[in-house]
């Protein structure tokens, strides 16, 4: 006879997981409003806890399924994924500024504001893109690993699978390339394993964070900027409609689309984190049937360079600055934004507050006030969650839309690919 606890256990595992994440979702906003600040701090460590173990798997799935996915790839397919994924990532960065620009315009955001209060905020460098650029390249493979460094370790991933596979090829070390290869299979197959049972712990973590950060924002914060954080969610839902044309018109069935790539993108909105979201993204195109030689590359590259989010969240934040100052954006001043946003949308990749950094950096090229920049982090915390959101969905359909592309069929009837995580979803 089980015990309650057991029971109760039983009932948790065999749910869904996304009925556990949405559930952690509504049941953080609720102790986030009622508990305020003392239950952020009682919660943080399980919320820490959570990013901890999603940065702990990040590096091996990312390393080991993108070794192998080189390794499983057709001859010269690399070079035309590549192509694709990188103009599929521009081009929906400079829309989603478009997007951005055209909403707010309409909506008016900040109008009747003054900066009166704004106060000043420390805004970091900006690398620009020639060092992220040669920043793909580590000179330190370990000081890569441990940094995280999802560029440096995408390039180590290639060249270390290409060289696996060259070695498979050669008639003097084919059968050595072959141990190797079974071996990378084999550190795939346990890392797939372990983020299973990562998986049972998500939403708890989510509740922790939700309820923090709905505890630290507070609802007088909502109701003081809330005009912008309004603006800002329709946009998002109008880049997510451009993204279901996207599906449509390359014949994804976006029923099993989303069916999937619900988990990490509630679970992003929840973490504000791209990055730390990677490994549930990279288990949803695996339930999808799309080939880990093009997941492998496309979802971590577009965690660290493809942000649709942020871009719009540069759209959106300019219109308010510039009707916070009473001067509303010409023409010319909206193509530039289009122009510099979605370049810096790359040369700030990595870089710690790079929302920030590519806000101001706008700013200051079309002449609007950085003091609007601390106005604006107020919110924060509140468009964060949204964007980051977006930032995984648009990498998924980026990706899904390139499989299609390449011949990959995505069934609506079809059975989850990682079988070996069944339980934990």
């Amino acid at each position: 006879m089980p015990t309650p606890l057991i029971s109760l256990w039983r009932g948790y595992r065999d749910a869904t997981l996304i009925l556990r994440v949405t559930l952690a979702l509504v049941l953080g906003v609720v102790v986030g409003l009622a508990g305020g600040p003392t239950v952020a701090e009682v919660l943080a460590p399980l919320g820490e806890l959570l990013m901890r173990l999603l940065k702990f798997i990040i590096l091996p799935i990312v390393l080991f399924t993108l070794m192998s996915g080189v390794n499983q790839s057709r001859a010269g397919s690399l070079g035309r994924i590549g192509r694709k994924v990188f103009l599929y990532y521009l081009v929906t960065s400079a829309l989603a500024i478009v997007v951005g620009l055209g909403v707010a315009s309409l909506l008016s955001p900040g109008e009747g504001m003054t900066l009166d209060g704004a106060g000043s905020v420390s805004v970091p460098d900006n690398p620009g893109i020639l060092s992220v650029v040669l920043g793909i390249v580590p000179d330190n493979i370990v000081g890569a690993f441990a940094d995280q460094d999802l560029l440096g370790i995408i390039f180590t991933a290639l060249v270390f699978g290409l060289g696996v596979a060259r070695l498979r090829q050669s008639e003097s070390h084919g059968e050595l390339g072959e141990r190797l290869y079974g071996l990378i299979e084999a550190l795939n197959a346990v890392t797939l394993k372990v983020m299973g049972g990562i998986l049972h712990y998500v939403p708890v973590g989510v509740f922790a964070i939700v309820a923090g950060t709905v505890a630290q924002q507070g609802i007088q914060t909502l109701l003081s900027l809330g005009d912008m954080v309004v603006v800002l969610y329709v946009a998002l839902g109008a880049q997510l409609l451009i993204y279901l044309g996207l599906l449509k018109g390359f014949g994804v069935p976006a029923r099993a689309f989303f069916r999937e790539a619900r988990t990490p993108m509630a679970t992003a909105f929840a973490t504000q984190s791209s990055s730390g979201t990677l490994p549930l993204t990279l288990d949803a195109a695996s339930r999808l049937g799309l080939p880990r030689s093009l997941y492998g590359f496309s979802l971590p590259l577009g965690a660290t360079l493809n942000m649709d989010g942020a871009a719009i969240r540069i759209a959106i934040s300019a219109v308010f600055a510039a009707n916070v100052m009473g001067a509303p954006l010409d023409l010319v001043s909206m193509l530039q934004i289009v122009v510099v946003g979605t370049l810096i949308s790359v040369g700030t990749a990595g870089v710690p507050g790079a929302g920030i950094v590519m806000i101001a950096t706008v700013f200051a090229q079309v002449g609007l006030p950085i003091e609007a920049v601390a106005l604006l982090t107020a919110i924060d915390a509140l468009v964060g969650m949204g964007c980051t959101a977006l930032n995984v969905t648009g990498d998924l359909v980026g990706t899904a839309v390139i499989g299609r592309s390449e011949g990959e069929r995505i069934d609506s009837d079809a059975e989850p690919q990682a079988a070996s995580q069944g339980d934990a979803s």
